[in-house]
């Protein structure tokens, strides 16, 4: 998110631009441990007009940013195991239809003639659209790092914020080289985006919850055109990466909290439901593990937004498990808020940051 407002800003021309990494690399905190998926398969207008916008910037990337990205559209395949979600993606498919999004609905059958490796015996229905897929995360957020530094932004790693000051004219913010003097400000830290917030004395309903996953040793029999699949009722799924697989499976009991250590207890609890689900992973070895960060609201949507409360103060976080896919758009669209006082290539007013006053909010459905 960061990369992406940093590059959209300087396109419009602004100058005065600083960038700051607490790690060592770019693009090492939940964006660099994520599974690299993209979709237009969601359940709300918004989330599925941010796809509209934002996986089409994936596909002009290279062209545009000069940065091969990997993206392979794989189509996401999600196998649908119980009535209630059935009934509900019915509907979600229809929505989806109607916004141009053309998801193909398949019955139980269909499923299993399209995935033989998979166990599907249990699965009634399932959706794909053959324009999901995956993009790789660390050539997205290194594009946009190049490009913005050909474009005169200021970038630096191993600057995390210590402390952000309220002064006459704006901001000055504490990092281990020195305060940085500023007029405005962009809150872009993911998981970590709370505490950060709370240095502006402003607060932000966004929690830190761990997700890990693995990938395998080769695995030769895997066919060719294996899809991203999504086990949605447990939350679990696949695709190909490398010669092997990258699998994971969201623990529904999680607490929230910065912990990205391995729970070794919960791998075992993934790795029995990925074998049934997928008997040939019980042939392969274990190339790697790790944990990352979801940065989750209570309504599964970002906030993209102007901080009434705390002015030249902006915020672009809490996209709960599918910020990476959105944001080349959420990018473009806080630079438009920013610089035009709202954002007008999308309606967004439903991210802003005071929705959380309302008694109800629109939940996203499609969460893995």
């Amino acid at each position: 998110m960061g990369a992406s407002t940093a590059y959209h800003l300087a396109v419009r021309g602004v100058k005065d631009i600083v960038l700051l990494e607490k790690q060592s690399l770019f693009g090492m905190g939940a964006t660099g441990k994520c599974a690299g998926g993209v979709r237009y398969q969601f359940s709300t207008e918004i989330n599925i007009r941010l796809s509209q916008h934002s996986l089409p910037m994936l596909d002009r990337f290279p062209d545009e940013i000069g940065q091969e990205i990997d993206r392979r559209k794989t189509g996401y395949l999600f196998l649908l195991t119980r009535q209630a979600n059935v009934e509900r993606f019915k509907e979600i498919v229809a929505l989806q239809h109607r916004l141009g999004v053309q998801t193909e609905w398949l019955t139980g059958d269909e499923v299993r003639r399209r995935v033989p490796q998979l166990k599907t015996d249990d699965v009634l229905a399932g959706t794909n659209h053959p324009e999901d897929g995956l993009a790789d995360p660390n050539s997205v957020v290194n594009g946009y790092i190049t490009a913005a530094r050909r474009l005169g932004v200021q970038s630096f790693t191993d600057s995390p914020v210590r402390a952000i000051d309220l002064v006459k004219r704006g901001f000055s913010v504490q990092t281990p080289h020195g305060a940085i003097a500023c007029e405005k400000i962009v809150n872009a830290a993911g998981p970590w985006s709370s505490p950060v917030s709370e240095m502006v004395g402003v607060p932000l309903p966004v929690k830190p919850v761990r997700q890990q996953m693995l990938t395998t040793s080769p695995l030769p029999q895997i066919q060719p055109d294996f899809p991203f699949v999504i086990d949605f009722a447990q939350s679990l799924y696949f695709h190909r990466e490398g010669e092997g697989l990258l699998t994971g499976m969201t623990n529904p009991n999680q607490p929230a909290g910065f912990d990205e250590s391995v729970d070794e207890e919960w791998e075992f609890t993934h790795l029995e439901a990925a074998i049934a689900r997928l008997p040939l992973l019980e042939t392969a070895g274990l190339q790697s593990h790790w944990a990352g960060l979801y940065e989750v609201t209570p309504d599964a949507h970002p906030i993209i937004s102007a901080i009434a409360e705390q002015p030249g103060y902006y915020v672009v976080t809490g996209f709960s498990g599918h910020g990476f896919m959105h944001g080349p758009i959420a990018g473009l669209l806080l630079t438009e808020i920013i610089l035009d006082g709202q954002a007008h290539t999308l309606n967004i007013s439903r991210l802003a940051y005071d929705r959380f006053s309302e008694e109800e909010l629109t939940k996203e459905y499609n969460v893995i």
